[in-house]
């Protein structure tokens, strides 16, 4: 199987962690040293997708993927419409994804725009 396949399928599987939330999904893909936008936020992250806390989204809509296969690293960015109950707003997103003992992680993830405001 491709990187790419892979991490197309991994990316949907993030998609409806958004939703579920869970947290154990993002525990699970997040590397222990992840860099979000250049901080080491794994347990933040991780304890707002648990459920009753954090943001809950009524959808999650993911688009405009643009994948970089580097063999053991995919570098993925891509466009996110996400709804809550008091509004809609969109984010895009540029993910590094890294073949670690035999299993995909995010190294480090970056919002390159947004939260932007959508009708």
């Amino acid at each position: 199987m491709s990187s790419v396949i892979e991490i197309k399928a991994l990316e949907e599987q993030l998609r409806l962690a958004e939703l579920a939330p869970d947290a154990d999904f993002f525990d699970n893909v997040l590397s222990d040293d992840v860099l979000l936008d250049g901080q080491k936020l794994k347990s933040k992250v991780v304890e707002a997708h648990r459920p009753g806390k954090g943001q809950k989204f009524a959808n999650v809509e993911m688009s405009d993927f643009n994948f970089v296969d580097h063999g053991d690293v995919v570098v993925v960015t891509c466009l996110g419409k996400y709804q809550t109950a008091e509004k809609k707003f969109q984010m895009k997103f540029m993910r590094v994804w890294m073949k670690k003992v035999g299993r995909w992680q995010v190294v480090a993830a970056a919002t390159l725009e947004g939260p932007t405001p959508i009708s």
